[in-house]
């Protein structure tokens, strides 16, 4: 069983209020558990308005399949026009 987990920190430049960041965070997280079934939460800064850190975690027997998947979601969060990619860290287990 391979793990794979990935750390995504975000700029988030429209939000002007912790309630727009939550907003954007909320549909961003959604739409990554739909398209991806994979597990997402908000892991840090928590009162910052832009800026955002994703955890993102998923199972699979084969390295590759789990390798792909984290790619195919760092290419969509990338693509999303309402954050930007800081940076990305990737771990697998």
């Amino acid at each position: 069983m391979i793990i794979g987990v990935l750390r995504i920190e975000l700029h988030l430049p429209f939000a002007l209020s912790l309630k727009d960041k939550r907003s954007v965070l909320k549909s961003v997280k959604d739409q990554l558990r739909g398209r991806f079934n994979i597990a997402v939460a908000e892991v840090d800064p928590n009162e910052k308005w832009q800026r955002a850190s994703l955890g993102v975690s998923t199972v699979g027997s084969d390295r590759h399949y789990v390798e792909g998947c984290l790619r195919q979601v760092v290419g969509w969060v990338e693509t999303n026009r309402f954050v930007n990619v800081i940076r990305v860290e990737q771990e697998f287990l």
